[in-house]
Formats: structure tokens, C-alpha cells, sequence
């Protein structure tokens, strides 16, 4: 068996280097097909949309920012359980667990919680993983169209838990809606 008939992937073909004819070399056929295909592209109906005049709706899947939550009395959810992270494809999500101390019951709800918690938003790919991995709830991705900040700087797009813990008023203004329902 010679090296020229083996095939891993099954798909070798045979070239074939036959003569090309006078019309083949002239191109005039391949012109008036691209020519054809231009055209049919130019009666199509337009699919711009004028934006400050025309906003288009948001898939209802759409995933925005990141944001960890907090429970009705203020406490961050997240454990450090880690779930998140390992869950995550682009290995986008670190984190560093610590013990609570005597004196942050008022800040966290377990006796675990994560020190550092930081997400690297270019690498993340927004897929969601990490919000049905978490089995406290901590972390989900809001519907808001803010997604990243343009910035120069590599470290402006890592984003530590003073960006992504959702602040205080708006726990308390969930837990109301919430108890109100």
C-alpha cells in the first residue's frame, strides 16, 4: 500500500489536471454568474435597521452582565462552592474561598464565602453555564445591554466582586417585589 492511497479521513480525491477549454478560460461564464448573484441580491428586501429610530427586540434567551446576588437581608448567596468555575468552557470565573468570621454574619449567609471572586470577560463567552451550575442561586446573567465597557487596558476586563455584586437598594427593592407577590 503506497502513501498516495492512504486516506484518514476518507475524503481524498483524485485531482484531475485536464486541459481547460477556451471559455473556461476566459471566465466569462464565472462573471456572469457572480454578476447573477449580485443582482438577485440587489431586489432582496434590505435588513438594516435604522437605530436610533428602530430598536431591535432582544431574543428572549438573551444572556447580559454577570451579576451575584444577594438575599433579602443584604448577604452576598455565593458558598465558593466552585461550581461555577469548573462548569465554565473558557475558564473565564476564579475564585478563592474564605471562613466567616464571628463579626460578618450580616455579610455572608454561609460560613463559607468567596474572598475573591473574578470573572474575565474576555474570555467569557456568555453561554450561561455557570448560572445553572450554581446551586445557591448567586450568580445570573441580567437582561441589561450593557455587556463590557471598551477600555485599553486588559485589567479593566476583569471584573471583581465590586462590579459584579449586586448592590444593596436593588436586594432590597427584589425582596420587597418579591414578598409583595
Amino acid at each position: 500500500m503506497s502513501i498516495e492511497t492512504i486516506s484518514l479521513s476518507g475524503r481524498k480525491k483524485m485531482v484531475s489536471h485536464k486541459e481547460m477549454t477556451f471559455w473556461e478560460r476566459l471566465y466569462l461564464v464565472a462573471i456572469v454568474k457572480g454578476l447573477g448573484i449580485t443582482l438577485k441580491h440587489l431586489f432582496r428586501k434590505k435588513v438594516t435597521i435604522h437605530y436610533p429610530e428602530q430598536v431591535r427586540e432582544m431574543s428572549p434567551v438573551y444572556r447580559g452582565q454577570h451579576q451575584l446576588k444577594r438575599d433579602e437581608q443584604g448577604r452576598e448567596n455565593c458558598t465558593a462552592c466552585g461550581l461555577c468555575a469548573l462548569s465554565c468552557p473558557a475558564e473565564a470565573i476564579t475564585m478563592k474561598a474564605a471562613e466567616r468570621k464571628a463579626d460578618e454574619k450580616h455579610l455572608y449567609r454561609e460560613e463559607k464565602y468567596a474572598s475573591i471572586y473574578e470573572i474575565n470577560m474576555l474570555r467569557c463567552i456568555f453561554c450561561g453555564l455557570c448560572e445553572e451550575a450554581c446551586p445557591k442561586d448567586a450568580i445570573y446573567l441580567t437582561t441589561s445591554k450593557v455587556l463590557v465597557p471598551s477600555s485599553y487596558e486588559r485589567e479593566d476586563f476583569i471584573f471583581g466582586k465590586d462590579r459584579l455584586v449586586m448592590p444593596l437598594d436593588v436586594a432590597i427593592k427584589n425582596a420587597q417585589l418579591n414578598n409583595a407577590n
